[in-house]
């Protein structure tokens, strides 16, 4: 099913390539299984940093003093709140394709970047989702094994596998891109 928004996909295909499949990722504020783990460290993280700072402000320490947890609060301010709103900003400026010689994930806005990956080239694809078809689409493996246990998004300069993450038919596109494979070797 191809988008009405497929225009950054369409200026990076090549004459004779055909697009087969385009969309995004789940759009607006999501919570993760991560979040399991990253909402408590956030929290505790946050908590004892603004706890630190206001109580070196209610001293009479050293001006550096003052300076120095401001740091600390604001990365508490981004672990708490802050990397929700990245990630939504990340998936509304991301759009996926599948041509029929490769798979494409286009990120325009801050950070703009394209990444396509042959067809052909790709042997490791793994799927993993709901039964609703729903899910992830892996390219590659994780260099910290599978997809991270922090998610794809969240810690800036993570490097993860490429992926077609929270696609509404990712089972379907899924069987797509092996069809595709198939026709292309």
């Amino acid at each position: 099913m191809e988008i009405d928004n497929a225009g950054p996909i369409r200026e990076q295909l090549a004459p004779n390539e055909h697009l087969l499949w385009s969309g995004q990722p789940r759009q607006g504020v999501t919570l993760r299984t991560s979040d399991i783990f990253m909402i408590p460290f956030s929290l505790l993280w946050g908590g004892f940093a603004v706890f630190w700072e206001w109580s070196v402000i209610q001293t009479d320490a050293p001006f550096f003093f003052k300076l120095w947890g401001v740091p600390f609060v604001l990365v508490g301010l981004y672990i708490v709140i802050g990397r929700f709103f990245w990630d939504a900003y990340q998936r509304a400026n991301t759009h996926y394709a599948v041509s029929d010689q490769r798979v494409l994930i286009v990120t325009r806005g801050r950070g703009a970047k394209v990444k396509s990956l042959n067809l052909r080239g790709l042997s490791d694809i793994s799927f993993s989702g709901a039964a609703t078809g729903a899910g992830l689409i892996q390219f590659g493996t994780s260099p910290w094994g599978g997809a991270s246990w922090l998610g794809n998004s969240g810690w800036p300069g993570m490097q993860t596998a490429p992926v077609f993450e929270l696609a509404e038919e990712a089972k379907r596109v899924y069987e797509l891109i092996r069809q595709a494979q198939q026709k292309a070797a």
